[in-house]
């Protein structure tokens, strides 16, 4: 009963195939093989447009690199305070730009308010050496919290920042569950909304370690290119990530480990409601499940080898926890199955 994160779990045995299939022999390093051409190429087809792919190793190394794409001397990143560029990832995108700063902004459960971010960007005039000035705006999907932005939603925040001459980042290190979770496209949720650098997660969803920056304003791609060299991210044998890539994009199978995951969380999600012992904080909409909880009887599930996590009160949050409870995170994965879901409703009821 692994609800920890969805980076506990393992690799698809897809993913491994194409590892295994794609380890032996010989291709031209650095990204320029064969493999990588043609998954540059599917990359293009999955977002309806001609986009610059670069491979890196971690969620953070391509949120980082993303917001130093766009970098400038006094440079300020606005994002949701809970964000991960903000809170888990040790000051990494102010380190890789040279010191651009990072700008806290509120929203109801793990989503940037527009009104708060069209208020504190404007506090920030670009000719005033003294402030600094708007660099980009950043927002992940689905959040820390599992809620999903709507389309329209991204619309609205793009084009704030268009207003504001900086460009929209989204952080996707769960891409795919809010994808599936909206029924959309992937140039729907992007690039058709105004989002302008994408952070393309494929790790929580089933690879090994794959990650991409997706870049939609191609007039950037030569300076990241130096950029994530710049950053040990260019990798010499990069058809080991071009692999995972391939086999997860092949026949849908990114889009069936979503679903899957997000199932088995709306399954966990009405297991704790059936329950007398727990309650929703609130309703999942991608893969992660929040839950109120009596402190000693987490500790008795935890011990019988539940594995999650108590969680910070997020912004917005307004149900009542007493002094006895604490507020609980649930993670779903492709590798959830719906009988430890079903088990774990069992100790619960």
């Amino acid at each position: 009963m692994f609800f920890a994160s969805d980076n506990w779990a393992g690799a698809h045995p897809n993913i491994v195939a194409g590892l295994s299939a794609n380890a032996g022999g010989f291709s031209t390093a650095y990204g320029d093989g064969a493999l990588d051409q043609a998954v540059y190429q599917r990359f293009n087809e999955i977002f309806e447009r001609e986009v610059a792919v670069f491979f890196v190793a971690t969620g953070t190394a391509a949120n980082s690199l993303a917001l130093t794409a766009y970098n400038k001397p006094g440079g300020i990143s606005f994002a949701h305070r809970e964000s991960h560029v903000i809170e888990d990832e040790c000051g990494a995108p102010s380190y890789f730009s040279g010191g651009s700063r990072l700008h806290e902004i509120d929203g109801a459960l793990g989503k940037v308010d527009p009104h708060n971010l069209e208020r504190t960007i404007g506090r920030f005039a670009p000719e005033i050496v003294h402030w600094g000035r708007p660099m980009a705006v950043s927002i992940t999907q689905s959040t820390e919290v599992g809620t999903v932005y709507g389309l329209h939603e991204i619309e609205t925040i793009s084009a704030i920042a268009k207003q504001h001459s900086v460009p929209l980042h989204m952080d996707g290190a769960r891409f795919a569950n809010a994808l599936v979770a909206l029924d959309t496209t992937p140039a729907e949720m992007t690039w058709k909304r105004g989002v302008d650098i994408l952070s393309f997660g494929g790790t929580k969803n089933g690879c090994w370690c794959a990650e991409a920056i997706v870049l939609f304003d191609l007039d950037r791609a030569k300076e990241l290119a130096f950029l994530r060299k710049r950053a040990a991210q260019l990798f010499s044998k990069s058809r080991f990530v071009a692999a995972q890539f391939e086999a997860y994009f092949k026949d849908g199978l990114w889009l069936d480990t979503a679903r899957h995951a997000n199932a088995m969380a709306a399954r966990l999600a009405a297991a704790i409601e059936d329950s007398a012992t727990a309650k929703l904080a609130w309703l999942p909409q991608a893969n992660e499940v929040f839950a109120v909880i009596k402190k000693a009887e987490a500790e008795r599930l935890q011990a019988a080898g539940a594995a999650f996590y108590d969680w910070h009160r997020p912004h917005g949050f307004d149900g009542h926890i007493s002094g006895d409870e604490l507020l609980y995170r649930f993670v779903t994965s492709f590798a959830t199955t719906a009988e430890d879901v079903d088990r774990f409703g069992l100790m619960l009821a």
